[in-house]
């Protein structure tokens, strides 16, 4: 991983960058059979998830957020994002990365690199959720320390028991 960098996504074709890695992101939870794909188009149907992409850069933007990209040479192989929660903490979301770079350690490092900035930015707590039958991701975020706790936002319905939550603890 010595040639891949991660860093803020400011310029254009950053931005554009990371707008097509969540698009490619809500794709792989649509090729999920059963709960997955049905969960996504719950939280992320087209039309919304086309909106918020379209102000990421305001509702991830410095310094209560980040919106983060990893690239070698030009090529963007992952991305990730956190926002202001509350007062004390910032939820990290849509931590992506594409097909061709899994198995390098890239999504370790992008939620590695998220939680140095939100410690950095004063949070004393960063939060996030995933679904349970993504296996890969929930082992990640236990291996890195996450401590998996109970809902903190009204769910709805359809996605309570397909859901789970995680915190860490930033002041540690």
């Amino acid at each position: 991983m010595s040639n891949i960098k991660i860093h803020t996504a400011t310029s254009a074709s950053d931005l554009a960058a990371v707008r097509d890695l969540c698009w490619r992101y809500r794709a792989h939870l649509l090729a999920h059979e059963g709960a997955i794909a049905s969960l996504t188009e719950t939280f992320y149907p087209e039309p919304e998830y086309a909106a918020l992409l379209a102000r990421l850069e305001l509702a991830h933007a410095e310094p209560d957020g980040a919106l983060l990209i990893a690239k070698s040479g030009d090529q963007a192989l992952a991305c990730g994002m956190y926002y202001r929660f509350d007062a004390s903490s910032c939820e990290i979301k849509r931590v992506y990365v594409d097909e061709a770079a899994r198995g390098m350690g890239l999504g370790r490092a992008m939620v590695q690199e998220l939680l140095e900035r939100s410690r950095t930015a004063g949070y004393a707590t960063a939060r996030l959720d995933t679904m349970k039958s993504l296996l890969g991701a929930r082992a990640l975020y236990a291996a890195m320390g996450f401590r998996e706790t109970g809902e903190y936002y009204d769910v709805p319905d359809i996605a309570r028991g397909h859901l789970c939550y995680f915190e860490y603890d930033l002041t540690a």
